[in-house]
Protein backbone atom coordinates (compact mmCIF):
# COMPACT_ATOMS: atom_id res chain seq x y z
CA UNK A 1 0.00 0.00 0.00
CA UNK A 2 1.37 3.43 -0.96
CA UNK A 3 1.95 6.16 1.59
CA UNK A 4 -0.89 8.28 0.16
CA UNK A 5 -3.31 5.35 0.30
CA UNK A 6 -2.32 4.59 3.89
CA UNK A 7 -2.82 8.23 4.84
CA UNK A 8 -6.23 8.23 3.19
CA UNK A 9 -7.22 5.08 5.07
CA UNK A 10 -6.15 6.68 8.36
CA UNK A 11 -8.25 9.77 7.62
CA UNK A 12 -11.31 7.62 6.87
CA UNK A 13 -10.73 5.59 10.02
CA UNK A 14 -10.35 8.71 12.17
CA UNK A 15 -13.55 10.15 10.74
CA UNK A 16 -15.43 6.92 11.41
CA UNK A 17 -14.12 6.80 14.98
CA UNK A 18 -15.13 10.43 15.46
CA UNK A 19 -18.65 9.67 14.29
CA UNK A 20 -18.82 6.65 16.57
CA UNK A 21 -17.67 8.73 19.55
CA UNK A 22 -20.31 11.39 18.89
CA UNK A 23 -23.18 10.36 21.13
CA UNK A 24 -25.62 13.11 20.29
CA UNK A 25 -26.79 15.22 17.38
CA UNK A 26 -24.98 18.62 17.51
CA UNK A 27 -27.45 20.18 15.07
CA UNK A 28 -30.41 19.30 17.29
CA UNK A 29 -28.55 20.48 20.38
CA UNK A 30 -27.67 23.76 18.69
CA UNK A 31 -31.28 24.40 17.65
CA UNK A 32 -32.55 23.74 21.18
CA UNK A 33 -29.93 26.00 22.78
CA UNK A 34 -30.67 28.80 20.31
CA UNK A 35 -34.42 28.58 20.98
CA UNK A 36 -33.91 28.54 24.74
CA UNK A 37 -31.49 31.48 24.71
CA UNK A 38 -33.71 33.47 22.38
CA UNK A 39 -36.64 32.75 24.67
CA UNK A 40 -34.88 34.41 27.61
CA UNK A 41 -34.19 37.51 25.50
CA UNK A 42 -37.75 37.74 24.20
CA UNK A 43 -39.34 37.18 27.62
CA UNK A 44 -37.33 40.12 28.94
CA UNK A 45 -38.28 42.28 25.97
CA UNK A 46 -41.97 41.36 26.20
CA UNK A 47 -42.33 41.62 29.99
CA UNK A 48 -40.01 44.37 31.25
CA UNK A 49 -42.52 47.23 31.05
CA UNK A 50 -45.36 45.15 32.49
CA UNK A 51 -43.21 43.78 35.32
CA UNK A 52 -41.91 47.25 36.20
CA UNK A 53 -45.39 48.77 36.34
CA UNK A 54 -47.21 45.92 38.08
CA UNK A 55 -44.49 44.28 40.18
CA UNK A 56 -41.98 47.08 40.69
CA UNK A 57 -39.16 45.03 39.15
CA UNK A 58 -38.61 45.10 35.40
CA UNK A 59 -36.43 42.01 35.65
CA UNK A 60 -38.99 39.89 37.56
CA UNK A 61 -40.00 37.62 34.67
CA UNK A 62 -36.55 37.74 33.09
CA UNK A 63 -34.83 36.40 36.22
CA UNK A 64 -37.28 33.53 36.51
CA UNK A 65 -37.07 32.67 32.84
CA UNK A 66 -33.27 32.74 32.99
CA UNK A 67 -33.42 30.41 35.99
CA UNK A 68 -35.86 28.17 34.10
CA UNK A 69 -33.54 28.08 31.09
CA UNK A 70 -30.58 27.22 33.35
CA UNK A 71 -32.52 24.47 35.11
CA UNK A 72 -33.68 23.27 31.70
CA UNK A 73 -30.08 23.10 30.46
CA UNK A 74 -29.04 21.12 33.54
CA UNK A 75 -32.03 18.80 33.07
CA UNK A 76 -31.15 18.37 29.39
CA UNK A 77 -27.54 17.49 30.18
CA UNK A 78 -28.60 15.15 33.01
CA UNK A 79 -31.07 13.39 30.73
CA UNK A 80 -28.41 12.95 28.06
CA UNK A 81 -26.03 11.57 30.70
CA UNK A 82 -28.61 9.15 32.12
CA UNK A 83 -29.50 7.86 28.67
CA UNK A 84 -32.83 6.79 27.31
CA UNK A 85 -32.33 3.10 28.11
CA UNK A 86 -32.38 3.78 31.86
CA UNK A 87 -35.50 5.88 31.36
CA UNK A 88 -37.26 2.84 29.92
CA UNK A 89 -37.11 1.21 33.34
CA UNK A 90 -38.43 4.44 34.90
CA UNK A 91 -41.36 4.84 32.50
CA UNK A 92 -43.88 3.12 34.79
CA UNK A 93 -42.80 4.93 38.02
CA UNK A 94 -42.81 8.26 36.15
CA UNK A 95 -46.32 7.58 34.87
CA UNK A 96 -47.55 6.68 38.35
CA UNK A 97 -45.93 9.84 39.75
CA UNK A 98 -47.54 11.99 37.04
CA UNK A 99 -50.99 10.55 37.76
CA UNK A 100 -50.50 11.08 41.51
CA UNK A 101 -49.47 14.72 40.99
CA UNK A 102 -52.47 15.37 38.76
CA UNK A 103 -54.70 13.95 41.49
CA UNK A 104 -52.99 16.04 44.18
CA UNK A 105 -54.01 19.18 42.32
CA UNK A 106 -57.53 18.71 43.64
CA UNK A 107 -56.53 18.57 47.30
CA UNK A 108 -57.32 21.80 49.19
CA UNK A 109 -54.22 23.88 49.72
CA UNK A 110 -52.16 21.95 47.16
CA UNK A 111 -53.55 22.90 43.77
CA UNK A 112 -53.32 26.53 42.71
CA UNK A 113 -56.03 28.11 40.57
CA UNK A 114 -55.19 30.82 38.02
CA UNK A 115 -57.23 32.02 35.08
CA UNK A 116 -60.07 29.69 36.05
CA UNK A 117 -57.92 26.56 35.72
CA UNK A 118 -56.40 24.34 38.42
CA UNK A 119 -53.11 23.45 36.76
CA UNK A 120 -50.39 24.54 39.18
CA UNK A 121 -48.79 23.32 42.39
CA UNK A 122 -46.81 25.65 44.62
CA UNK A 123 -43.21 24.79 45.47
CA UNK A 124 -42.27 27.57 47.85
CA UNK A 125 -42.08 30.80 45.83
CA UNK A 126 -42.32 28.87 42.56
CA UNK A 127 -45.16 27.06 40.81
CA UNK A 128 -45.06 23.79 38.91
CA UNK A 129 -47.40 22.30 36.30
CA UNK A 130 -47.77 18.52 36.70
CA UNK A 131 -49.06 18.37 33.12
CA UNK A 132 -45.50 18.97 31.88
CA UNK A 133 -44.35 15.75 33.54
CA UNK A 134 -47.53 13.97 32.48
CA UNK A 135 -46.88 14.64 28.78
CA UNK A 136 -43.39 13.16 28.89
CA UNK A 137 -44.44 10.25 31.11
CA UNK A 138 -47.26 9.23 28.78
CA UNK A 139 -44.97 9.24 25.74
CA UNK A 140 -42.35 7.14 27.55
CA UNK A 141 -45.03 4.71 28.76
CA UNK A 142 -46.39 4.35 25.23
CA UNK A 143 -42.88 3.77 23.86
CA UNK A 144 -42.12 1.13 26.50
CA UNK A 145 -45.43 -0.64 26.02
CA UNK A 146 -45.22 -0.69 22.23
CA UNK A 147 -41.61 -1.88 22.35
CA UNK A 148 -42.65 -4.87 24.45
CA UNK A 149 -45.53 -5.77 22.15
CA UNK A 150 -43.78 -5.94 18.80
CA UNK A 151 -45.56 -8.45 16.60
CA UNK A 152 -48.79 -8.18 18.61
CA UNK A 153 -49.58 -4.53 17.96
CA UNK A 154 -52.24 -5.38 15.39
CA UNK A 155 -54.26 -7.21 18.06
CA UNK A 156 -56.92 -4.90 19.51
CA UNK A 157 -56.61 -6.21 23.08
CA UNK A 158 -52.82 -5.85 23.04
CA UNK A 159 -51.86 -3.13 20.61
CA UNK A 160 -54.68 -0.65 21.07
CA UNK A 161 -56.85 -1.09 24.16
CA UNK A 162 -54.19 -0.70 26.92
CA UNK A 163 -52.83 2.44 25.30
CA UNK A 164 -56.28 3.96 24.94
CA UNK A 165 -57.03 3.25 28.60
CA UNK A 166 -53.82 4.95 29.72
CA UNK A 167 -54.51 7.95 27.51
CA UNK A 168 -58.07 8.12 28.88
CA UNK A 169 -56.74 8.28 32.46
CA UNK A 170 -54.59 11.30 31.61
CA UNK A 171 -57.34 12.86 29.48
CA UNK A 172 -59.90 12.73 32.30
CA UNK A 173 -57.48 14.24 34.82
CA UNK A 174 -56.48 17.00 32.39
CA UNK A 175 -60.06 17.82 31.42
CA UNK A 176 -61.00 18.34 35.07
CA UNK A 177 -58.43 21.15 35.32
CA UNK A 178 -59.67 21.99 32.59
CA UNK A 179 -56.97 21.69 29.89
CA UNK A 180 -58.66 20.84 26.61
CA UNK A 181 -55.69 21.83 24.44
CA UNK A 182 -53.14 19.58 26.15
CA UNK A 183 -55.64 16.71 26.02
CA UNK A 184 -56.06 17.16 22.27
CA UNK A 185 -52.29 17.35 21.72
CA UNK A 186 -51.68 14.17 23.74
CA UNK A 187 -54.48 12.45 21.85
CA UNK A 188 -52.90 13.40 18.53
CA UNK A 189 -49.46 12.20 19.67
CA UNK A 190 -50.93 8.90 20.90
CA UNK A 191 -52.75 8.41 17.61
CA UNK A 192 -49.63 9.16 15.56
CA UNK A 193 -47.33 6.87 17.53
CA UNK A 194 -49.84 4.01 17.42
CA UNK A 195 -50.24 4.49 13.68
CA UNK A 196 -46.49 4.46 12.98
CA UNK A 197 -46.00 1.51 15.35
CA UNK A 198 -48.38 -0.56 13.24
CA UNK A 199 -51.82 -0.43 14.87
CA UNK A 200 -54.64 -1.21 12.45
CA UNK A 201 -55.67 1.88 10.51
CA UNK A 202 -59.33 0.81 10.53
CA UNK A 203 -59.35 0.88 14.35
CA UNK A 204 -57.64 4.26 14.48
CA UNK A 205 -60.05 5.76 11.97
CA UNK A 206 -62.93 4.35 13.98
CA UNK A 207 -61.54 6.01 17.09
CA UNK A 208 -61.33 9.33 15.27
CA UNK A 209 -64.95 9.04 14.22
CA UNK A 210 -65.93 8.22 17.80
CA UNK A 211 -63.81 11.02 19.30
CA UNK A 212 -65.14 13.75 17.00
CA UNK A 213 -68.65 13.95 18.53
CA UNK A 214 -67.17 13.72 22.04
CA UNK A 215 -64.90 16.70 21.31
CA UNK A 216 -67.83 18.54 19.78
CA UNK A 217 -69.95 17.88 22.86
CA UNK A 218 -67.20 19.11 25.20
CA UNK A 219 -66.93 22.32 23.18
CA UNK A 220 -70.71 22.79 23.00
CA UNK A 221 -71.14 22.26 26.77
CA UNK A 222 -68.53 24.91 27.57
CA UNK A 223 -69.62 28.48 26.75
CA UNK A 224 -66.09 29.87 26.71
CA UNK A 225 -64.96 27.19 24.23
CA UNK A 226 -67.92 27.97 21.99
CA UNK A 227 -67.01 31.64 22.19
CA UNK A 228 -63.40 30.88 21.25
CA UNK A 229 -64.55 29.02 18.15
CA UNK A 230 -66.90 31.88 17.17
CA UNK A 231 -64.14 34.42 17.77
CA UNK A 232 -61.75 32.37 15.65
CA UNK A 233 -64.23 32.43 12.77
CA UNK A 234 -64.54 36.24 12.93
CA UNK A 235 -62.28 37.99 15.45
CA UNK A 236 -63.04 41.41 13.95
CA UNK A 237 -66.70 41.13 14.85
CA UNK A 238 -65.86 42.07 18.45
CA UNK A 239 -62.34 43.58 18.31
CA UNK A 240 -62.60 45.18 21.76
CA UNK A 241 -64.25 42.21 23.42
CA UNK A 242 -63.84 38.52 22.74
CA UNK A 243 -61.66 39.11 19.68
CA UNK A 244 -59.31 41.50 21.47
CA UNK A 245 -56.32 39.18 21.91
CA UNK A 246 -56.47 37.85 18.37
CA UNK A 247 -56.85 41.30 16.83
CA UNK A 248 -53.98 42.78 18.88
CA UNK A 249 -51.81 39.79 17.98
CA UNK A 250 -52.45 40.32 14.27
CA UNK A 251 -51.77 44.04 14.63
CA UNK A 252 -48.39 43.16 16.12
CA UNK A 253 -47.47 40.95 13.19
CA UNK A 254 -48.68 43.61 10.77
CA UNK A 255 -46.66 46.37 12.44
CA UNK A 256 -43.50 44.27 12.25
CA UNK A 257 -43.48 43.97 8.48
CA UNK A 258 -40.44 42.28 6.99
CA UNK A 259 -37.76 43.07 9.58
CA UNK A 260 -39.65 44.48 12.57
CA UNK A 261 -39.62 47.72 14.52
CA UNK A 262 -36.51 46.71 16.44
CA UNK A 263 -35.74 44.52 19.44
CA UNK A 264 -37.33 46.02 22.54
CA UNK A 265 -39.41 48.54 20.54
CA UNK A 266 -42.76 46.75 20.58
CA UNK A 267 -45.86 48.84 21.21
CA UNK A 268 -48.18 45.87 21.72
CA UNK A 269 -46.41 44.88 24.93
CA UNK A 270 -47.35 48.28 26.41
CA UNK A 271 -50.53 46.82 27.94
CA UNK A 272 -52.25 46.32 24.57
CA UNK A 273 -51.61 42.60 24.05
CA UNK A 274 -52.48 40.38 27.07
CA UNK A 275 -50.12 37.46 27.82
CA UNK A 276 -47.43 39.05 25.64
CA UNK A 277 -44.63 37.14 27.40
CA UNK A 278 -46.49 33.82 27.59
CA UNK A 279 -49.03 32.59 25.04
CA UNK A 280 -48.51 35.42 22.53
CA UNK A 281 -44.75 35.83 22.65
CA UNK A 282 -44.53 34.97 18.94
CA UNK A 283 -46.58 38.10 18.23
CA UNK A 284 -43.91 40.19 19.97
CA UNK A 285 -41.24 38.41 17.91
CA UNK A 286 -43.22 39.30 14.80
CA UNK A 287 -43.55 42.95 15.78
CA UNK A 288 -39.97 43.51 16.91
CA UNK A 289 -38.13 41.30 14.42
CA UNK A 290 -40.70 41.05 11.65
CA UNK A 291 -41.28 38.22 9.23
CA UNK A 292 -37.56 37.43 9.33
CA UNK A 293 -37.65 36.80 13.08
CA UNK A 294 -40.77 34.65 12.97
CA UNK A 295 -39.36 32.69 10.03
CA UNK A 296 -36.11 32.10 11.94
CA UNK A 297 -38.04 30.73 14.94
CA UNK A 298 -40.13 28.45 12.73
CA UNK A 299 -37.02 27.25 10.89
CA UNK A 300 -35.41 26.34 14.22
CA UNK A 301 -38.50 24.34 15.16
CA UNK A 302 -38.40 22.69 11.73
CA UNK A 303 -34.80 21.70 12.47
CA UNK A 304 -35.90 20.20 15.81
CA UNK A 305 -38.57 18.16 14.00
CA UNK A 306 -36.17 17.07 11.23
CA UNK A 307 -33.42 16.01 13.61
CA UNK A 308 -35.92 14.45 16.01
CA UNK A 309 -37.25 12.22 13.24
CA UNK A 310 -33.64 11.48 12.28
CA UNK A 311 -33.01 10.48 15.90
CA UNK A 312 -35.94 8.08 15.73
CA UNK A 313 -34.38 6.57 12.61
CA UNK A 314 -31.03 6.33 14.42
CA UNK A 315 -32.54 4.40 17.34
CA UNK A 316 -31.15 0.88 17.67
CA UNK A 317 -34.25 -0.41 19.45
CA UNK A 318 -38.02 0.01 19.45
CA UNK A 319 -38.26 1.98 22.70
CA UNK A 320 -35.79 4.60 21.48
CA UNK A 321 -37.55 4.90 18.15
CA UNK A 322 -41.05 5.43 19.58
CA UNK A 323 -39.80 7.70 22.38
CA UNK A 324 -37.90 9.97 19.97
CA UNK A 325 -40.84 10.07 17.59
CA UNK A 326 -43.41 10.77 20.32
CA UNK A 327 -41.41 13.50 22.04
CA UNK A 328 -40.58 15.17 18.72
CA UNK A 329 -44.26 15.17 17.81
CA UNK A 330 -45.12 16.57 21.24
CA UNK A 331 -42.77 19.54 20.87
CA UNK A 332 -43.74 20.19 17.27
CA UNK A 333 -47.48 20.05 17.92
CA UNK A 334 -47.21 22.44 20.86
CA UNK A 335 -45.27 24.85 18.66
CA UNK A 336 -47.80 24.43 15.86
CA UNK A 337 -50.78 25.10 18.14
CA UNK A 338 -49.16 28.17 19.70
CA UNK A 339 -48.09 29.63 16.35
CA UNK A 340 -51.48 28.89 14.82
CA UNK A 341 -53.22 30.63 17.71
CA UNK A 342 -51.00 33.73 17.49
CA UNK A 343 -51.54 33.94 13.72
CA UNK A 344 -55.33 33.43 14.07
CA UNK A 345 -55.11 30.12 12.22
CA UNK A 346 -56.47 28.26 15.26
CA UNK A 347 -58.77 29.24 18.14
CA UNK A 348 -57.03 30.87 21.10
CA UNK A 349 -55.67 28.39 23.63
CA UNK A 350 -53.42 28.80 26.62
CA UNK A 351 -50.52 26.73 25.34
CA UNK A 352 -46.89 27.76 25.71
CA UNK A 353 -44.46 27.97 22.82
CA UNK A 354 -41.74 25.46 23.79
CA UNK A 355 -38.45 27.06 24.89
CA UNK A 356 -39.73 30.61 24.23
CA UNK A 357 -42.83 31.32 26.34
CA UNK A 358 -42.41 32.40 29.94
CA UNK A 359 -42.79 29.55 32.41
CA UNK A 360 -40.26 27.48 34.30
CA UNK A 361 -42.31 24.28 34.05
CA UNK A 362 -42.52 24.60 30.28
CA UNK A 363 -38.82 25.46 29.95
CA UNK A 364 -37.70 22.49 32.04
CA UNK A 365 -40.24 20.08 30.51
CA UNK A 366 -39.30 21.00 26.94
CA UNK A 367 -35.60 20.64 27.77
CA UNK A 368 -36.12 17.19 29.30
CA UNK A 369 -37.99 16.08 26.17
CA UNK A 370 -35.17 17.41 24.00
CA UNK A 371 -32.57 15.74 26.21
CA UNK A 372 -34.23 12.35 25.81
CA UNK A 373 -34.30 12.76 22.03
CA UNK A 374 -30.65 13.83 22.09
CA UNK A 375 -29.70 10.72 24.09
CA UNK A 376 -31.25 8.63 21.32
CA UNK A 377 -29.82 10.65 18.43
CA UNK A 378 -26.31 9.20 18.68
CA UNK A 379 -27.44 5.65 17.94
CA UNK A 380 -26.33 3.73 14.91
CA UNK A 381 -29.84 2.83 13.83
CA UNK A 382 -31.01 -0.65 13.04
CA UNK A 383 -34.48 -1.03 14.52
CA UNK A 384 -36.39 0.47 11.60
CA UNK A 385 -34.22 -1.37 9.09
CA UNK A 386 -34.90 -4.67 10.85
CA UNK A 387 -38.58 -3.84 11.13
CA UNK A 388 -38.94 -3.03 7.44
CA UNK A 389 -36.89 -6.08 6.52
CA UNK A 390 -39.13 -8.32 8.63
CA UNK A 391 -42.24 -6.94 6.94
CA UNK A 392 -40.76 -7.70 3.53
Amino acid sequence: MSASAAAGARVLRDRAEGRAALRYDPVLLGAVLLLSSFGVVMVYSASAVYASARLGDGLWFFKRQALGALLGLLALLATMKIGYRRLEALAVPLTATAVALLLLLYLPGVGHVAGGARRWMRLGPLTFQPAELAKIALVLWLARSLARKQGRIRLFSVGLLPHLIMFAVFAVLLMFQPDFGTTVVLGAVTFAVLFVAGARLSWLLGLLLAAAPVAGFLIWKSPYRVQRVLTFLDPWKDPRGHGYQTVESLLGFGAGGSFGVGLGESHQKLFFLPAAHTDFILSIVGEELGFAGVAAVLVLFAVVVWRGIKAAHAAPDAFGCWAALGLTLLLSMEALVNAGMALALLPTKGMALPFLSYGMSSAVGSSIAAGIVLSISGGGGGFLRRSVGAQR
